[in-house]
């Protein structure tokens, strides 16, 4: 039974209001970009009896995820992409407003914020209307915290927590910093968000003192309580990460501007009517190689293969989406592995790489 099956069934035993009505209601207004409809919507939900946490969770979060899939389906663009999540960024606060009045503080005190480089924010805002439902007093930082401010303002308004969020799993070498610095100034961090993987293997490896795969499951264990972490530790990432002693990760995140430049001459040699290309085209391709070597440099701080090979795959659905097939990323890997031939990590992803690409091709092929 899918999710939306669940809700409509529970809400027909209950006689609740039907979070799939919603949803498709709030998916309309978000795409005829009408924010007052979607506001409406909202507010008629709480007003059929639904909780303004299941409308946070049950309607605006599945919109928002659906915004973000047909996107990658190539079905809306990245201008409708930015108009839907400000309007259910502007929702979600029409809501909390709406309902402030009917929240009890119970004391306990919360930093919400996402890592510096992180602009994906609405998840974090969700968690933070959801722990001010429950009684948190929450200080939302927004988006793309540098960390030096991060502790700054733990050091002046000393909550109980940290809730950390990153989609990105490029800024994962950013949130290990900050998780070290929070903790270096005596405060837990429970992490959150996508880039921390499925099951939480990245918040683990980097030392989160807990991991969260939703909004309720994070209030649940802020309820549960950390110990307060001891200050002046010493601790660097390199103790969580001892493979990086061999500078595979530092050279190629430092050089990553000199690899992207090598493997478009690479092409070019290749292909040589790449050099017909308009400048349109020749930034597109480069910004595409410069996201394969973000990603193989953080494959190398975690030394973990899927995280790489996750996004191969990820690309290739989303070149394939836009009439390009995925085997066209095939070259730049090759051109990589022979510039980083004396790397072995490097290539043991890139070769990794190379053979999801190829099972996904053949797979495709005999569709």
């Amino acid at each position: 039974m899918s999710v939306q099956d669940t809700d409509t069934a529970t809400a027909r035993t209950t006689g609740a209001a039907d979070p799939a009505v919603f949803r498709e209601r709030l998916w309309g207004a978000v795409t005829d970009r009408d924010e007052y409809a979607a506001a409406a919507t909202v507010f008629g939900a709480v007003d059929d009896g639904m909780s303004p946490e299941d409308v946070l969770l049950q309607v605006i979060a599945p919109v928002q995820r659906r915004v973000g899939t047909e996107w990658a389906a190539n079905r809306i663009t990245v201008a409708q992409e930015h108009a839907a999540t400000a309007i259910n960024d502007r929702v979600i606060a029409a809501l909390a407003h709406h309902t402030a009045s009917a929240v009890t503080a119970h004391g306990g005190h919360v930093t919400v914020a996402c890592v510096d480089g992180e602009w994906h924010a609405l998840p974090a805002r969700l968690l933070s209307e959801v722990l001010r439902l429950r009684g948190w007093q929450v200080d939302f930082l927004g988006a793309q915290v540098p960390t030096p401010h991060l502790v700054a303002h733990l050091h002046h308004y000393g909550p109980h927590v940290v809730a950390l969020s990153c989609s990105i799993p490029t800024r994962l070498p950013t949130a290990h910093a900050a998780i070290v610095a929070c903790q270096a100034a005596g405060v837990p961090v429970l992490a959150g968000g996508a880039a921390f993987g499925r099951d939480g293997r990245y918040a683990r490896q980097l030392g989160a003192n807990g991991w969260a795969p939703d909004a309720r499951s994070a209030a649940e264990r802020l309820t549960e309580g950390f110990p307060r972490v001891l200050l002046a530790s010493a601790r660097q990432p390199v103790d969580d990460l001892p493979h990086l002693v061999d500078q595979e990760y530092t050279i190629v995140s430092r050089t990553a501007a000199q690899l992207v430049k090598s493997t478009m001459t690479g092409l070019e040699e290749r292909f040589p009517a790449m050099r017909a290309y308009t400048d349109l085209q020749r930034q597109h391709t480069s910004e595409d190689i410069a996201h394969i070597v973000e990603f193989l440099a953080v494959g190398l701080y975690t030394d973990d293969d899927q995280l790489f090979t996750d996004f191969i795959a990820w690309t290739g659905d989303i070149l394939t989406a836009r009439g390009v097939p995925a085997a066209a990323l095939q070259p730049a890997l090759d051109l990589l592995a022979t510039r980083l031939m004396d790397f072995p990590r490097s290539r043991r992803l890139l070769h990794a790489a190379k053979n999801v690409l190829g099972a996904e091709t053949s797979a495709g092929a005999h569709e």
